[in-house]
């Protein structure tokens, strides 16, 4: 049975240079990079070339329980989109001017062990948490 891929999008109350910035660069994903306020991303790093791996370290703040993610790029067009494999999987991001906002739109492969429900709800939360970071309300 094939699965369909998952997409979540937000807009971002701030010009596409500034959300690629923030999106890409590991000094703020670090900021925004988790799904709830009972979790963080202590370490992260970013090589945003065709080949290059992109690493954040998700961990709760409690120490109960962490995890590396990891991928690497297929495709990068500076300030437009990127995709990149991770486990088998492949996510592509998008960055879309509208009228001096940024819509970004993140469409990612499921995995099997979660309910479709659960990583979308999930991924969107991240997506959330980088908005209110980017407009300085997280």
């Amino acid at each position: 049975m094939e699965i369909n891929p998952i997409t979540v999008k937000a807009t971002i109350n701030a010009n596409k240079s500034k959300v690629w910035q923030y999106y890409t660069s590991p000094e703020h994903i670090t900021q925004w990079n988790f799904a709830d306020a009972s979790w963080h991303c202590p370490k992260a790093s970013n090589d945003m070339k065709v080949g290059g791996i992109y690493f954040a370290r998700m961990e709760a703040k409690d120490g109960s329980f962490g995890f590396d993610f990891e991928a690497i790029y297929t495709n990068v067009v500076h300030e437009e989109q990127f995709i990149y494999e991770f486990g088998g999987r492949t996510a592509t991001v998008v960055f879309k001017d509208k009228q001096g906002d940024t819509d970004l739109i993140v469409t990612f492969d499921p995995e099997t062990e979660n309910s479709l429900e659960l990583q979308k709800n999930g991924w969107q939360a991240i997506l959330n948490n980088f908005k209110a970071y980017v407009e300085g309300k997280l």
